[in-house]
């Protein structure tokens, strides 16, 4: 061949199908590597998600205390609205005994960032804080999960 021949119909395409292939295949494993983060941000009397629907899988919750005072973050499945969980007798906490938490980080102090990895169906989650008064002050949130995709 000489300079400047071009190779005959169908080469080059043929030659760039693995390359294609092989970029193809590295988008798709990084769509499918497990889980999802999710950023919770807690403040005083408010706890704010980095978003309120996700699909449905394992995800790690990311929860930074930005706020001067220890804080919780439970997590329960249920349909009630997220200002109208029951009540403990003390009538300033939740009565975690009636529902169905699925897991909490029961102690983050203020300034501190922990996780909480848990494996979600979808469904309709509510989250909140638990210490005294917290949570009937505003600490609380609804997290919608869809079924996966």
């Amino acid at each position: 061949m000489g300079i400047g021949r071009i190779a005959p119909r169908g080469r080059p395409l043929l030659a760039t199908v693995p390359i294609l292939l092989l970029a193809v295949g590295c988008t798709a494993g990084g769509r499918s590597a497990p889980g999802r983060t999710l950023g919770m941000d807690e403040h005083d009397f408010r706890i704010d998600a980095a978003a309120a629907t996700i699909p449905a899988g394992t995800v790690t919750f990311v929860v930074h205390n930005d706020a001067p005072a220890t804080h919780e973050f439970v997590l329960v499945r249920t349909d009630d609205r997220a200002d109208e969980l029951p009540l403990a007798p003390d009538g300033i906490t939740v009565d975690e005994d009636a529902l169905t938490s699925l897991g909490e980080l029961s102690e983050v102090p203020p300034g501190a960032q922990q996780t909480l990895t848990l494996s979600l169906p979808a469904g309709r989650y509510v989250f909140f804080c638990n210490m005294e008064g917290h949570y009937l002050g505003g600490m609380h949130g609804v997290l919608e999960v869809t079924a996966d995709a």
